[in-house]
């Protein structure tokens, strides 16, 4: 997730719900997950189960009370396979989409 993303999804977790980590600082010798491919797609935990992609999304989405819907919604097989062909599409495009922000700013 790009910074403006995460800034979002803090604002939007009123519990304080989500521990948010930055993989791209140095790496936690203790994670079971190289660095490189935490940095490849976003990473979430939950009931001691580390997940990526649109499962990890749903996670989050859980936890934010005006987007647990989503979240409840991706616990669909059917529905979460089409959320991973749509994080994927967007993984694609990810690099494109980064440039155009950062000239933005």
């Amino acid at each position: 997730m790009c910074t403006r993303e995460i800034a979002l999804m803090r604002r939007l977790d009123s519990r304080d719900a989500i521990t948010f980590i930055d993989v791209a600082a140095d790496g936690d010798p203790s994670c079971p997950i190289d660095q490189t491919k935490l940095l490849e797609r976003f990473h979430a935990e939950e009931d001691g189960q580390i997940v990526s992609g649109a499962a990890a999304f749903a996670i989050m989405w859980r936890q934010i009370p005006s987007m647990r819907w989503l979240g409840l919604i991706a616990r669909n097989s059917t529905a979460l396979r089409v959320l991973e062909w749509l994080y994927i599409q967007h993984l694609k495009i990810r690099p494109q989409l980064q440039r155009l922000f950062r000239k933005l700013d």
